[in-house]
């Protein structure tokens, strides 16, 4: 049961995201006007240090006015590496620079509605290179024990689908 996408047009764009509606075709040959929004890629980073601590930024997000703890993260720029990007944001975010980065997952957020992807990375040492350039991005950035992670998860502290699936896949390489 395939949806078939024949068409699209733009109803909004800026250099974020843009917002098409798209002329899809059902299974039983019925149309369907669909939205679509079309993002850039995503790359997230975080380390794992010899204590099975990883590195988190705890934020506020405005749209839904909730707290939680993340992964530094931020859009990989046109024609940039997302593996750099994903080390360029933790550094910017956190002031720790990452070694050698190893992806971790890629997933889809909101594949009902955008076409967004989520590419997730970490490293196993990094170095602290000053206060990081974009303080603004978290009010504080912690080491915190991996193994608090699942009941981190289930009590809130990590809202974010996309964080929470990548902190439980860490915890399942590092401690089983």
């Amino acid at each position: 049961m395939q949806w078939t996408n024949l068409s699209e047009q733009s109803v909004y764009q800026n250099r974020w995201f843009r917002v098409n509606l798209a002329d899809v075709e059902l299974p039983d040959g019925s149309h369907l006007d669909h939205y679509v929004i079309r993002l850039r890629p995503v790359a997230a980073a975080t380390v794992v240090n010899a204590s099975d601590e990883v590195l988190l930024l705890w934020r506020h997000r405005f749209i839904t006015d909730s707290w939680g703890w993340e992964l530094a993260a931020g859009v990989v720029e046109d024609g940039e590496d997302i593996a750099a990007a994903a080390a360029r944001e933790m550094e910017e975010e956190t002031g720790w620079r990452p070694g050698p980065l190893r992806p971790l997952l890629t997933v889809e957020p909101a594949n009902g509605l955008t076409d967004a992807r989520h590419h997730l990375y970490w490293a196993e040492e990094a170095r602290y290179t000053g206060p990081p350039q974009d303080a603004f991005e978290s009010s504080r950035r912690e080491w915190i024990p991996l193994k608090l992670v699942p009941d981190m998860i289930a009590h809130g502290e990590v809202p974010a689908a996309n964080m929470a699936a990548g902190l439980l896949m860490l915890h399942h390489l590092r401690l089983g």
